[in-house]
């Protein structure tokens, strides 16, 4: 690996300035130079080595390498060579690597005019076509309306790059205080910054380039940082300094300061770090404790001093910027289907015209006859000539492609966009989405999938964060195999109302606990600490000493004050402390010791301080501990350790999951195994978390040889060094002495049993997909009623005897294929306890764990899995991976082809949002890295229930109504140009003046469709969510149907031909004039025009179910339009206005028969419709005509004083716009 440090004159760590120079080295690692120091990068090299690093710093600046790029696996010198002036060949002169700059969207033609879309493809095809002979109209009256549709997308791309563009300069043009080499520091931009530099970042300012950091203004080096930017955690984090360097925190100290680093390369990995520091012959292993990341923020912290690791494209957070997912609805990508039939249509009549445009030609002269003489066969040209007919119908089809294009909606894609962004300007301002807690209110994060909301089929949600609070609070414990914790969790309410319905009452319980005592379910009365509902007296206000086994009690409750990673925050004012953890669990444990006398209140990068009661002196003394070694957690070793040294005692200290940590205990010192494990059984059936406690003391002997091997591991910068740190770690994570164990609820949110019963309602599917135990899923599924007392469970594990035998004995192949065959055997037995229980009218759960679900998962069982699962009411996945939920999410969604929706809080939810149809984030306290993955974010879970039976029921609906609408008058209005062609011969003379026809789509019939897709809705809000079953209109897709869309194209060409002929039948052979004199050409087209204009609107009328002023505005303001573009446009100059001069004053209007005609035409247009949804409302009504119904008798029922609620049914424009 190569690394190239920028030069600079005034170097950050030299005595006298010098030139930095270009270290190289070849292996694993980034190696980053201090300027003034000798630095060798990624491994020791000697000899020839030396010299091929040499020729190579000599060949990178011969080709002027950028400051930070970086070569990998290079095989030889010549291939460098190679490599570096290819680079040097395609990168632009003023190219910087190591610039600040971001990287830039730029409007590329494609993506600004959207010619992605094969409708906008066609329509620039035309545009070019229009300046030729061939066109039927002028080219302007074409490419104008393009023009304006195209250009306003345009703007808006424009708009949106040129803000980015705007953020990237000022993010790139931001100063920092840089060292440069003579004792003082210098202000410089962003973008200016090179590897190896040393800068200075104060309170409240942000991190330029990833850092390394050197010290702070604390004296331990520690500093407090914002990570918000980066993951959307509120809470702080703290970062610690190695000890070696803490102490620069002045110029003179970083002149005399010369180390060398090794690192690793750029990586997306937010949360890891792998390299060392090395000084004066030692080397320092570094981690993400000291690792600044750009775009975090200094807080807390007055200043800090820092070392720049990566810059620019190479930082973690730029790393991370990838481009998300396209995500594209389901009506979208069936509109796509209906625009290549509509060409398929238009390519149809445009051959048929030609054909006989053809046949016609060439009649017009036979035996040098002239049939039709008028149009000089004798004198003509390409476009019309009768001895080359095959030639002329061949231009006559290109001319029918651009005549017939009409029946291609030029402002469809234009008009829906519109309609999205109103659509989620509304659910962002939907106060009923909005909590006030947290100030959060609902964000439509993208428009694209409005409509996608109204047609979920399935929905996989997290449990802890989602459907629960994530707000911890420690409230039982088992220690010394004695329980102690009284109250009573949400979930034993629920259980009891499953077991007792007729007794069990919510606000008042009784049980009994295990001492026989009578327990409320009232909460005590008296101070409340949050994180902290543990009640019992036998071990609170220093009780505890005079419990059978004080010494386990307070060695228990020192794990808890000491093995976390909290940093104590002391209000200097009232003297409070307040804790600033990663995760909600070590907060309530924290809180949990303090509360019971052992108050951690200082942490120190060596020493962690606790104010504790002294069990023998039964007093308060502060006791410090010296903190040696943290063993961190992570999802694989799913437990935390730290090594610590007390009163000359060395402690390992470790609490983790009950899987991993009773396979450590010691087999002689474990006296209370059998009683926590009860206990722990029984916290779990309550929905409470587990946490298993432990320690054991070490040798001094012991520690030192383990610690070489630690150490050893934590400086490798090999690709296994995670492996390495795991393996040491295991060695000494054993023979514990258990403790026992801790329970921390994690209530559920407000209203979500009532929301997941709603959902059921709409025949929506909810699969739970959680890290939790089986019982703890299956009873927090009973607490939230999505599993039912009158429900059968069907529960799918692998924790059998057998299985367990083949475990312990470690045969994989042997294990692998045993579980195979016991899933498979399950799910055969499942789908006949699955016949059975639908037979007796029953309804089915499914419960699988994480084991279970991996050879579910199996390509061989994968479909017999999905046909059991679905055919369930409800589906819990337990012990599930993040792997596992985006796994079973993408066998849901390809399988079936419905809509799914995932719903989560945390990261470990990411990859399940963004594989699902639809991703919801919840704005929690794990962070917005959920929500920023999202397409919509949310801040309960129970909003769901109105984002989706109130907003996607109409979303759906409005844009299923627009689309077939659209395709509906542009087919009515396209089909006239046919009808009227093969009554003129087939001529290619269009029926309208070309401006008639271009404003059709932009003015006359666009913003009442639009309005449409807006404010619509067939029902109200509150008949929304009172008629869940309304929902299926989506899910079975019953609006855009291909029966309803060929239904909506056969009544456009119904129309079509009902106003064509009924005009020409009135029109052609009856007197117009005064002076008898009959309709021509432009009369009979200005009529044709009022009538479909006329017919498209009212038509629209017909279809909407809610009017408000807007609509009523739109629908009559484009039909009044029409007549005042007629006026106006009637009296420019012939020139200008051609066939349309004076036709609407001096002859349509004054014509009785023209008022008539188009009154009559109307009507019998809109007959059919009329009939059909008449008998249909009456004979075969639809789910929402029935509410209708009901919602009028309600309205009659209130408006005779009947109905109490004022709120029900009510209608106006003022309402409709809220809600909407």
């Amino acid at each position: 690996m190569a690394v190239a440090v920028g030069e600079t004159e005034a170097c950050p760590f030299g005595l006298t300035k010098q030139t930095t120079r270009v270290r190289v080295a070849v292996g694993v690692g980034v190696g980053v130079s201090f300027p003034g120091s000798s630095f060798v990068a990624g491994g020791d090299q000697r000899g020839k080595e030396k010299r091929k690093k040499e020729d190579l710093l000599r060949t990178l600046r011969e080709a002027h390498v950028p400051p930070s790029l970086s070569l990998s696996s290079i095989s030889s010198r010549e291939q460098q060579v190679r490599d570096l002036r290819d680079l040097r060949r395609k990168c632009p002169s003023e190219w910087v690597f190591q610039n600040d700059e971001r990287a830039e969207e730029k409007v590329t033609f494609e993506q600004a005019l959207l010619f992605r879309r094969v409708a906008n493809i066609y329509f620039l095809v035309v545009a070019c076509l229009s300046f030729s002979p061939l066109a039927p109209f002028t080219a302007l009256s074409f490419v104008g309306p393009l023009v304006l549709v195209i250009g306003g997308t345009m703007a808006k791309e424009a708009l949106e790059d040129w803000r980015r563009r705007k953020q990237d300069v000022e993010a790139n043009n931001r100063k920092v205080e840089v060292y440069s080499g003579n004792g003082a520091f210098h202000r410089i931009k962003w973008r200016k910054l090179r590897v190896g530099n040393v800068v200075k970042v104060s309170r409240n300012e942000y991190f330029p380039a990833d850092l390394l950091l050197l010290s702070s203004s604390y004296e331990d080096g520690i500093c407090y940082v914002d990570t918000m930017n980066l993951d959307g955690e509120t809470n702080l984090k703290l970062k610690q300094s190695l000890d070696v360097t803490s102490s620069l925190r002045d110029e003179i100290c970083l002149q005399i300061f010369t180390a060398v680093i090794k690192c690793e390369d750029p990586n997306a990995n937010l949360y890891s770090f792998v390299g060392n520091l090395h000084y004066n012959g030692k080397e320092y292993p570094l981690s993400p404790h000291q690792i600044l990341l750009r775009d975090s923020k200094l807080k807390n912290t007055d200043y800090v001093y820092g070392v720049v690791i990566f810059t620019g494209h190479e930082t973690k957070v730029m790393q991370n910027a990838t481009h998300p997912r396209s995500k594209r609805s389901k009506i979208e990508k069936r509109m796509d289907k209906i625009i290549y039939i509509l060409f398929s249509s238009l390519i149809l009549i445009s051959f048929v015209g030609s054909f006989f445009f053809g046949i016609e030609t060439r009649r017009d002269i036979v035996d040098q006859k002239y049939r039709r003489w008028y149009l000089r066969p004798d004198d003509t040209t390409l476009f019309y000539d009768p001895t080359r007919a095959s030639l002329s119908a061949f231009f006559h089809f290109l001319t029918g492609l651009m005549l017939y294009g009409y029946l291609i909606p030029i402002s469809l894609y234009v008009s829906i966009e519109i309609v999205k962004v109103l659509q989620s300007v509304f659910i962002n301002r939907d106060r009923k989405m909005y909590y006030k807690a947290t100030d959060t209110p609902a964000r439509a994060r993208t428009s694209n999938l409005n409509e996608e909301l109204g047609q979920v089929h399935t929905i996989f949600s997290d449990k802890t964060g989602t459907l629960t609070c994530n707000s911890m609070e420690f409230v039982k414990c088992s220690i010394a195999g004695i329980a102690y914790g009284q109250g009573e969790t949400e979930v034993e309410r629920a259980l009891a109302r499953r077991d007792w319905p007729s007794e069990a009452n919510e606000s008042s319980i009784e049980r009994i606990d295990s001492h026989g005592n009578v327990v409320h379910s009232r909460k005590p009365t008296g101070h409340s600490v949050k994180g902290f509902n543990f009640r019992d007296e036998r071990i609170m206000n220093g009780k505890w000493v005079k419990e059978p086994y004080p010494d386990l009690i307070e060695k228990f409750f020192q794990v808890l004050a000491i093995c976390h990673t909290v940093i104590p925050d002391v209000d200097r004012d009232t003297g409070d402390i307040y804790y600033e953890a990663e995760s909600q669990d070590e907060a309530a444990f924290v809180i949990a010791a303090r509360e019971l006398g052992f108050e951690f209140f200082e942490r120190k990068q060596m020493r962690i301080s606790l104010r504790e009661l002294d069990s023998e002196r039964n007093e308060k003394i502060v006791r410090i501990y010296e903190l040696l070694q943290v063993l961190e957690f992570s999802s694989s070793r799913k437990r935390m350790s730290v090594i610590v040294r007390s009163e000359g005692n060395l402690l390992l200290l470790c609490k983790g999951s009950d899987s991993v940590m009773f396979e450590r205990l010691s087999e002689d010192e474990s006296h209370f195994e059998d009683d926590t494990r009860k206990h722990i059984d029984k916290y779990s059936q309550v929905g409470l978390r587990i946490m298993v406690i432990a320690y054991r003391e070490l040798g001094e002997e012991e520690y030192k040889l383990w610690e070489e091997e630690f150490l050893k591991a934590k400086v490798s910068l090999s690709a296994d060094r995670d492996a390495l740190l795991d393996t040491a770690a295991d060695k000494i994570e054993r023979e514990l002495i258990l403790l026992g164990a801790t329970a921390v609820e994690d209530k559920l949110q407000e209203g979500v049993p009532r929301c997941i019963e709603k959902l059921a309602q709409a025949q929506i599917r909810v699969w739970v997909l959680t890290g939790d135990k089986l019982e703890t899923a299956v009873n927090i599924g009973y607490a939230c009623r999505l599993l039912r007392q009158e429900m059968k469970e069907i529960v799918i594990t692998l924790d059998s005897p057998d299985i367990k035998v083949l475990e312990k004995q470690g045969d994989k192949e042997a294990l692998a294929k045993a579980s195979l065959e016991s899933i498979s055997k399950q799910i055969r037995e499942g789908k006949f306890q699955l016949t059975s229980a639908k037979e007796g009218g029953m309804e089915c759960g499914l419960i699988i764990d994480g084991k279970s679900l991996n050879f579910a998962l199996n390509k061989n069982l994968e479909d017999s899995f999905l046909d059991l699962a679905i055919n369930c009411a409800s589906v819990i996945c337990c012990r599930s991976s993040p792997r596992q939920k985006a796994l079973v999410t993408r066998l849901v969604k390809l399988k079936l082809g419905k809509t799914t929706l995932s719903v989560g809080d945390g990261a470990n939810d990411v990859s399940m949002l963004q594989e699902a149809d639809i991703g919801v984030g919840i704005s929690g306290v794990e962070g917005a890295q959920a929500v920023m993955a999202s397409d919509f974010a949310i801040a309960q879970f129970h909003f769901l229930e109105r984002l989706l039976l109130v907003h996607g029921h109409w979303c759906y609906r409005r844009i299923a109504m627009m689309v077939c609408y659209f395709f509906y008058k542009n087919i009515a209005f396209g089909f006239t140009l046919f009808w009227f062609e093969a009554y003129a011969s087939f001529s290619g003379q269009p029926a309208y003046n070309d401006w008639d026809m271009s404003f059709y789509n932009v003015f006359f019939t666009s913003l009442p469709v639009i309005a449409l897709g807006v404010f619509d809705q067939d029902v109200s809000a509150c008949l929304c969510l009172q008629f869940p079953s309304l929902y299926q209109e989506g899910t079975q897709n019953v609006l855009f149907s291909w029966s309803r869309i060929l239904g909506w194209m056969a009544n456009g060409v119904g129309s079509s031909i009902i106003i064509f002929f009924c005009t020409t039948n009135v029109m052609v052979e009856q007197a117009f004039r005064r002076d008898g004199r009959v309709s021509d050409f432009e009369v009979l087209g200005v009529t044709m025009y009022t009538c479909v204009v006329w017919a498209v609107n009212c038509q629209m009328a017909l279809s909407i179910n809610y009017f408000t002023w807007i609509q009523h505005f739109f629908i009559w303001g484009s039909v009044a339009f029409w007549y005042i573009f007629m006026l106006i446009y009637g009296y420019l100059s012939p020139t200008i206005s051609t066939t349309a001069y004076m036709v609407f004053l001096e002859a349509t209007t004054p014509s009785l028969l023209y008022w008539l005609s188009t009154l009559l035409v109307v009507v019998s247009t809109l007959l059919p419709y009329f009939s059909y949804r008449a008998f249909q409302t009456r004979l075969q009504p639809m789910p929402h005509d029935l509410i209708q119904r009901t919602q009028r008798q309600c309205l009659e029922i209130k408006t005779s004083g009947e109905l109490s609620d004022p709120d029900q049914g009510q209608t106006g424009a003022s309402k409709g716009t809220h809600e909407a």
